[in-house]
Parts: structure tokens; sequence; C-alpha cells
């Protein structure tokens, strides 16, 4: 008895030590006004002078208005004219092979999402109570599943998801090729 408190008074007692050592050596906030480092002035300068220096360093956009232009000689730039048009405005066709392989994909990936959601609404309808929507009821030919429904329905939600995710990572690679919207439709 008598060791274990001699060990876990030394222990205390370092840990204090050591704690008062680290709060010495770090600086202590003041919160007098006098003890705040005044700004480096000349002594001819008023001690305001410095505020408007750092205002000069920090130069203004000058914002312009239609009497500022028009009252200007020369030519004017303007972001975005016609001679600018980039990929968008170039009028290169996406390959109509590539498009009809990207219509296959989509279309193959919208079947597996409605699927999902179809099982997802009779696993919502099933743990609800509710009797089958459907005139022949649930598919006894599938068997029984181990797994608790609530799995099942975040399962689903997740490969919802994942689908929809893939579809619009396909949407956006057709969309960076150059194939419009109505191509994939």
């Amino acid at each position: 008895m008598t060791r274990s408190y001699h060990f876990w008074s030394a222990l205390a007692f370092y840990g204090v030590l050591s704690c008062s050592a680290c709060f010495a050596q770090s600086p202590a906030p003041s919160n007098s006004p006098g003890a705040s480092p005044a700004p480096a002035t000349s002594p001819t300068q008023p001690p305001d002078a410095t505020a408007p220096a750092a205002a000069d360093v920090k130069k203004t956009k000058k914002v312009w208005t239609n009497e500022d232009v028009n009252g200007l000689t020369g030519p004017v730039s303007v972001v975005g004219n016609s001679k600018n048009l980039g990929k968008a405005g170039s009028g290169t066709k996406a390959d109509p092979q590539y498009i009809a392989n990207t219509r296959k994909e989509l279309a193959k990936l919208r079947s597996q999402l409605d699927d999902a959601n179809k099982q997802l609404a009779d696993l919502k309808d099933f743990s609800e109570g509710k009797a089958p929507t459907t005139s022949s009821g649930y598919q006894i030919n599938k068997g029984y599943n181990r797994e608790p429904v609530d799995q099942q329905i975040t399962g689903l939600q997740d490969k919802k998801k994942q689908l929809q995710d893939k579809i619009d990572a396909l949407l956006d690679e057709a969309r960076k090729k150059g194939v419009q919207p109505g191509d994939l439709r």
C-alpha cells in the first residue's frame, strides 16, 4: 500500500513540475494597453499616418459603368466574344458508334435502377406489413432470404446510389466528348 502511495505521489509531483516548466516558458498574455508594442512610426509622422499608407497598398478596382465606357476612345475588350467559342461551339459531332454504345449502357443501367426501385418498394411494403400490390403476391419461387429486411433495404439503397453515380459519370463523360443531351434519349 505504501509503495503504490509513494509511486503515485511521485508521479503527481513530476507531473506538476513538468506543467509548471511549460507554463514558465510560454509568454503570458497581457491585456494592459501599455504592454502592447506600438507600431514603429517616425517622429515626424502622426500616429495615424500608417493607416492611409496601408490602404494605398491595397488598390481598389475600378467599376466601369455605361457612362464610363461611352467616354473611352479605342476598342474595348469584352469577355466571351464570338471569336473564342471553345469546344462547345466548334460544331464537331460525336462518333455515332460511341453514342449507340452509350445509349445501350444507359438503358441497361436505368433498367437495373428501376428493378432496384421496385425491390426497394416491395421490401418497404413488406416491412410495414402491407399486403402485396401485385395480383400474384410475393414471389414464392425466390426462396427464403436469411438477411433481415432492414439490412436488405440499406443494401438496395446503396446499390441504387451506385447505379445513379454510374449513370451520372456516363452522362458527364458523354458530355465531355461532345454528345448532345438529346442524342442519348
